[in-house]
């Protein structure tokens, strides 16, 4: 009987899982981030990706820098704590890409 209990168990964290990726969670609120000065005078541009968890409330409540340029990174991880989204049953995670 535990075993079938465990089965259920990730079968229904997995599906849980599933959905979350498949859903995005909707932005309410959100900030542009600042173009940094010296990315400014370099003439760089590009995509800094994140990945965010969001609170059941949809404030965001941890970020972690995947990729693009070092930058560009600390302006799009500073607006995108600030983010609002919708909200949930329970938290959520999510990649986001920030262009510049």
């Amino acid at each position: 009987m535990t075993t079938i209990r465990h089965i259920v168990f990730w079968i229904l964290l997995l599906s849980g899982c599933g959905y979350a990726a498949e859903h995005p969670r909707a932005i309410v609120h959100s900030e542009d981030p600042e173009y940094p000065e010296v990315a400014k005078k370099m003439g760089l541009h590009g995509t800094v990706k994140l990945h965010i968890w969001i609170t059941p409330d949809g404030s965001v409540r941890r970020l972690e820098y995947v990729g693009g340029h070092p930058l560009l990174a600390e302006s799009a991880l500073k607006a995108v704590k600030n983010w609002k989204y919708v909200t949930a049953s329970q938290e959520t995670e999510m990649t986001v890409e920030i262009k510049f």
